[in-house]
């Protein structure tokens, strides 16, 4: 937790009397899912040695990229990328089963970084197939995951994006009919949608609410408070980042100027004109040092207090994969 805190100018010299509040979002930055995916990178690499390789960015920030690929970490896009016998990773993201398929093909040492969560999404999906029930995935087309889904569900799934999509699905049986979602939404992203689907095929099953990401809603939720409360918002996230992007897009229907940065650097002084209050929040795959750094870029414009915001307190831990089960670091089971 932060205490409420006075940051001055470079050299310990307040810059100006301007002062700048600064309320940081609760909860922001990393999820357990992200936490695990880069440990188990790290792990990888203590216990292999470097170089093992990653399938796609391990999550959606090129600081956590940059950091592992120095540590050792090759980034490929296709499995055709890595030499044989190289120590291969998947992405949080998760991968389609030709991919996985294509591995076992090549005689490749796998480790599964995809989220609990997201594989949880792939079973039940999987599930409604096999009892005779079309699959609708509510996602974004082009997204990792979302193409990882659509991968993982015999039969194949009709991708939604919008309410807006709904009267054009055509399936076979409007009784046997199941919809599956993206983590990166939140129960509010998803609303329209569902409801949409309901109004449609009445006979519809889908996921209860505690299954959707708890990261997502919890982060969105906390934006939708802060933004109450502060003249400006920025969230620290990557461009290609789906849930960095919602919470800024939560601030701007809020009426809030809100701003989408990838470090400290990307921050515009013009923003700063007759703002007095500032909410920081963070997407699930930044890191909180990129926090710490938007904070100190800040104090070059006056005498800075932060403090947090009242929030959830997140404890969520997901198991190692079994390769590295036994490194002394593991997390701990679910909770």
């Amino acid at each position: 937790m932060y205490d409420e805190r006075v940051w001055c100018g470079e050299k310990g010299q307040r810059v100006s009397e301007r002062h700048i509040r600064v309320i940081l979002g609760q909860p922001r930055g990393f999820c357990a899912g992200v936490e695990r995916a880069i440990e188990i990178v790290e792990l990888a690499l203590d216990r292999f040695g470097p170089p093992v390789y990653v399938r796609h960015e391990i999550v959606h920030n090129k600081h956590v990229v940059e950091s592992l690929r120095a540590k050792g970490a090759v980034f490929v896009e296709e499995l055709d990328e890595v030499p044989p016998g190289a120590v291969t990773i998947f992405s949080a993201h998760g991968v389609a089963e030709s991919v996985e398929d294509e591995a076992r093909t090549r005689d490749l040492p796998v480790i599964d970084a995809t989220c609990p969560l997201v594989s949880k999404v792939h079973k039940e999906g999987q599930n409604h197939a096999l009892k005779g029930r079309e699959v609708i995935l509510i996602g974004h087309a082009g997204h990792p995951e979302v193409e990882g889904t659509q991968g993982r569900i015999p039969g194949g799934v009709h991708l939604v994006s919008t309410a807006e999509d709904v009267p054009h699905l055509r399936v076979r049986d409007p009784e046997k009919v199941a919809y599956v979602t993206q983590t990166t939404l939140s129960v509010d992203d998803t609303r329209a949608v569902i409801e949409a689907l309901t109004a449609r095929f009445p006979a519809i099953v889908g996921p209860d609410v505690k299954d959707i990401c708890y990261a997502t809603q919890n982060r969105q939720q906390a934006v939708r408070e802060l933004v109450e409360k502060v003249d400006l918002l920025l969230v620290v996230g990557a461009r290609n980042s789906s849930n960095s992007n919602r919470l800024r897009e939560i601030g701007g229907e809020r009426g809030v100027p809100s701003h989408l940065i990838d470090d400290a650097g990307s921050l515009d002084p013009a923003w700063l004109d007759s703002v007095d209050v500032i909410g920081i929040t963070a997407g699930a795959s930044a890191p909180e040092a990129l926090v710490l750094d938007l904070i100190e870029r800040l104090r070059d414009f006056g005498t800075v207090v932060v403090e947090e915001q009242d929030g959830v307190a997140e404890n969520m831990q997901f198991k190692l994969p079994r390769e590295l089960a036994d490194a002394p670091t593991a997390a701990a089971d679910v909770a």
